[in-house]
Formats: structure tokens, sequence, C-alpha cells
């Protein structure tokens, strides 16, 4: 099954780049310049993955994220940001905390965007083959629907605070490293990027969404990482 690719980017030398190089790995693309043709492009072409430049006039790489990551019919679509060498720190974790899964900053190599791309789609593909529910402490993890229950009770999450808390409570007890968590959940590696305000703005987002009796559980070990305390 040919996979396919949604585009978006305003500086149309890329796109035709990014097409071709696509294309010539097997890949189908489909493309446009701006972020509101996007959300409507998603909704009919169902691509299998996104890839949206972070820098556009109206609605921006991390808009278009927001809405996508929103909708229960699109939610479920990796998107990675395509972004300027401008972005700050900030920006990057505003976009992960909009649902980004990933982010790849300009000049990119193809290559490497290529990488990019089968590493987020081999952790769809995992993570929705673990059909299995995970059930600990009142929380009800649900892979295969991306969903979680606390108590019964829904609680919505981004693509990334799910598969945070996944790993943690999926093995609870341990301290997990800050780079072990930037590889597994975030896909990256810790040679190139270690920086734990990823990590720790993501678990104080879960503290605040499970709750008080929960939040005490999600336990920083100083000077290595976090852990799911059992």
């Amino acid at each position: 099954m040919t996979l396919k690719a949604l585009v978006v980017d305003d500086d149309r030398a890329i796109l035709g780049m990014v097409k071709r190089y696509l294309a010539a790995g097997g890949m189908s693309c489909v493309v446009t310049d701006n972020g509101s043709e996007a959300l409507m492009l998603v909704r009919e072409s169902r691509p299998d993955i996104i890839l949206v430049d972070a820098e556009m006039p109206g609605l921006d790489g991390p808009a278009v994220c927001r809405v996508i990551k929103k909708e229960a019919a699109t939610r479920a679509i990796p998107v990675i940001i395509m972004s300027g060498s401008r972005i700050d720190e900030k920006e990057i974790l505003a976009g992960f905390q909009g649902g980004a899964d990933d982010y790849v900053l300009k000049p990119f190599s193809l290559a490497v965007l290529m990488a990019r791309i089968q590493a987020v789609l081999r952790r769809y593909k995992t993570s929705e083959q673990s059909g299995e529910k995970l059930k600990r402490f009142g929380i009800e993890l649900d892979p295969a629907g991306r969903t979680v229950k606390v108590n019964g009770k829904g609680v919505s999450m981004t693509r990334k605070e799910f598969d945070l808390l996944t790993t943690l409570l999926s093995k609870s007890g341990r301290a997990l490293s800050i780079p072990y968590l930037l590889e597994t959940v975030w896909g990256y590696d810790p040679g190139d990027y270690n920086d734990p305000g990823t990590v720790e703005v993501h678990i104080c987002h879960l503290r605040k969404k499970l709750g008080p009796k929960l939040a005490k559980r999600l336990v920083a070990v100083i000077g290595h990482g976090y852990k799911f305390d059992g």
C-alpha cells in the first residue's frame, strides 16, 4: 500500500523539491501552499502523514496542527512541522503541546526528512499494534483508540502526553532518564538533542490533567529523569 503525505509550505520551491523526493521514495504526495486549504485537503485525501511549514501567512504550521489534533477524524494523523532556524525553544515546545509529532529545522537534508517520516510512522504503527489496554491506579489507556480515562472519566491528551504517560505507566516504579524519554517518546537521538525542558513541560501538563492525587505519583528523580511511583 502506497503511503500518502500532505506537504504544506508557502515556498513553492520547497514543495516541489519535497514532492519529487518523496515520490522517488515510493510515497504519493498532495501539496498546498496555505494552511486553510491544507485543512480541507486533510479531510478529503486522508494522508498518512502531514508535513507543514511553521511560518506561513494566515494559518501557520502550529495552528494547522492544533486543528488537526482536535478533530476526532484527523487527530490520529502524525504531523511534522518544518521550521526555519529563527524558531526558538518556546515555539518548539508550543508546537509539541499542540500535538506535533516532530520538528525538522530548515535547511534540512531530504534524506534526514525521510528518516524522520519513517521514524514517526514506525512509532504510530508500533503503538497501534499494541492493542492491549493498560489499566493501573485508576488510569485506563487504550493504545488503539488513543484514549485516556481516569476513574472512568475521559481525559483529553495530546499524542506526546499520551505516549509519555504510557511509557511511564508501563514502567511504573522505574526511574526513566531524560535521554531515554526523549528517544522513546519523541524519537530524538540523545547525542543531538538532550534538553530536559521538553519532558518537564509535558510532565507539568500531565500532572494538571491527571489531578492532584495521581500527580503526586509523577516523581522527578533529581539528576536523572522521572518515574511513575507505583
